[in-house]
């Protein structure tokens, strides 16, 4: 497996000769020139986790990829043009077993209403598992080996992205949702992460690393 962070919540997944692209959204645009790609994976509507103004583009530029969203997101992506089918229960790309996890945004604040979020979950014979939470904790995806860890959002305090690192305890940490931070206070979320997270997590930070290589 090879990941590369792109940007905020945007990761390309290089996994059992698949390249499975999550969340192009628009605090990013690293992922703009992508291509080659096998499929484009939604995890909710929010446009730092889809580009409205972007997504039809992408598709239409990379004819072979099938584009997976939560119910919400697919909606906003059919109604844009692109073709999408909905993200629940498990999807299969080539090889690659991509499993839903979770239904609900983590809370925002009361007066925003919550929508839906499906993180995702990627396996394949001999290939590392890594799990993409979109914008929630809550998600229970089993045993992994990489977790794409939140460092920063208006819906999450630090100690509850340290109590995720510490509840799903994967060997590796790849930070992800840091768009909002100064390299200052980024480095602050990184330190907190490696200092308060899981003991058993190893926190990898991909951002500028270009594709990084993993193995199970």
């Amino acid at each position: 497996m090879h990941v590369t962070h792109l940007g905020h919540s945007c990761l390309l997944i290089e996994i059992a000769e698949r390249r499975i692209l999550i969340d192009p959204g628009a605090f990013s645009t690293q992922w703009h020139d992508e291509r080659d790609l096998d499929a484009i994976l939604i995890t909710h509507q929010h446009p730092d986790h889809v580009d409205p103004d972007r997504i039809v583009d992408l598709a239409r530029a990379n004819p072979r990829a099938e584009v997976w969203a939560e119910g919400g997101a697919a909606g906003l992506v059919r109604d844009l043009g692109a073709e999408v089918g909905e993200l629940d229960g498990e999807v299969r790309i080539g090889e690659v077993t991509v499993t839903a996890i979770g239904e609900q945004h983590a809370l925002i604040h009361e007066d925003i209403p919550r929508i839906g979020n499906r993180g995702v979950r990627l396996a394949a014979d001999g290939e590392p598992v890594l799990f993409h939470p979109g914008d929630a904790l809550d998600g229970e995806p089993g045993e992994i080996d990489i977790l794409a860890v939140p460092l920063n959002a208006p819906w999450q305090r630090s100690r509850e992205m340290t109590a995720f690192l510490r509840r799903l305890a994967a060997p590796v940490a790849i930070p992800i949702h840091d768009a909002l931070l100064s390299a200052t206070g980024r480095g602050l979320y990184l330190k907190q992460a490696g200092d308060l997270g899981s003991p058993d997590t190893e926190i990898r930070d991909l951002a500028g690393a270009g594709a990084t290589s993993f193995t199970a």
